[in-house]
């Protein structure tokens, strides 16, 4: 099938007649609006990316990166990045015999970790525009807007090319996007967590709380601010250029092979997301990182025990005074009394 509309073209190395094979990409091809449409026909394995991008961040979660977080407070803003692999896993780790007892927490950080990893799948795709071009009574600030591509770095055709402005501004406005989705989605999760503990402490005297509540409008405004700038560009240059130019022409016509490099790279993306996570938040005082750092050759997370001084040596005890009646005594004499007495 050739896709061509009269705005665009196709786009290259995109296995668009794939999409008719699978029944579900056949669907939302031609029933799932035009968001759908748009990515499918620029990438036909968008659906294998968005599950990658769900499945690690659902299904993993690095517990070494939250560690020294409060475990319900600040997850609900940690877990709900897709930059935080090792979900599941680690609250399972981190709670242990209460994992199923604290279960409400863990379903609002997954679920609100779908949302965060889906909208950073699908707002930096590249798409192939079906959108019809604007009249010509239309302003030129809608005229341009309508010409941003949805990845600064995705391959132009020869019926729509993008100027260097246009790609600079798609990078504002996936910024902007992104910044209200993780902003939103930070503190939706933070309220509920904080809202589910409140609802424990009412219910449960005896609840106790690990750590402190976090500030619910910095912690929000500061992922929204991460999803914004360093989310933004990671996501896009991946799918804009690791993905499209590099990936799907090199292995054109091998869709397992492609979905496989697309997994190892995400994975990987998510373990440097994660660190870069953790340094921002720490930037600006949201985490304090631990006082006492373990010393040379001792335990981890403990400082080596200080070397016992060595006792001091007891003192010699000063000679008694002498009365002064007393008679004084001449040493020469003593001895030469000594030696008459041996004799």
């Amino acid at each position: 099938m050739r896709l061509r509309d009269a705005g665009s073209g196709r786009l290259p190395h995109s296995p668009v007649p794939s999409t008719q094979t699978n029944p579900l990409r056949k669907l939302l091809l031609y029933s799932g609006g035009g968001g759908f449409r748009e990515r499918l026909l620029g990438d036909a394995l968008f659906l294998n990316k968005l599950a990658i991008e769900v499945g690690i961040g659902v299904c993993t979660k690095a517990r070494a990166r939250v560690a020294h977080l409060p475990a319900h407070i600040v997850t609900a803003q940690m877990l709900t990045t897709p930059h935080m692999p090792l979900q599941i896993s680690a609250e399972y780790t981190k709670r242990r015999e209460n994992f199923w007892k604290e279960a409400d927490f863990v379903v609002a950080n997954v679920i609100m970790a779908i949302i965060a990893d889906f909208m950073l799948t699908w707002l930096p795709a590249p798409t192939l525009p079906l959108r019809p071009k604007l009249a010509t009574s239309a302003s030129a600030a809608a005229r341009f807007w309508a010409g941003v591509p949805d990845n600064a770095f995705q391959i132009a055709t020869a019926a729509r090319p993008f100027t260097a402005v246009q790609r600079l501004a798609a990078v504002a406005r996936n910024g902007a996007k992104l910044f209200c989705v993780g902003t939103a989605a930070s503190f939706i999760g933070t309220g509920t967590t904080n809202g589910i503990i409140a609802v424990r402490k009412a219910l449960d005297p005896s609840y106790t709380q690990k750590g402190e509540d976090m500030d619910l409008v910095r912690q929000s405004a500061a992922y929204g601010l991460y999803m914004s700038v360093s989310s933004n560009l990671r996501y896009q240059i991946i799918a804009g250029v690791v993905e499209q130019r590099m990936i799907e022409p090199l292995l054109h016509g091998f869709p397992l092979a492609s979905t496989a490099a697309s997994f190892v790279v995400r994975t990987g993306n998510t373990f440097v997301g994660s660190l870069l996570w953790v340094d921002f938040i720490r930037l600006l005082g949201l985490q304090k990182q631990k006082a006492d750092a373990p010393a040379k050759g001792g335990a981890k997370g403990k400082a080596a025990p200080k070397a016992a001084a060595p006792k001091a040596a007891p003192k010699a005890a000063a000679p008694k005074a002498l009365p002064k009646n007393a008679p004084k005594v001449d040493p020469k004499k003593d001895k030469k009394a000594a030696a008459n007495k041996k004799k």
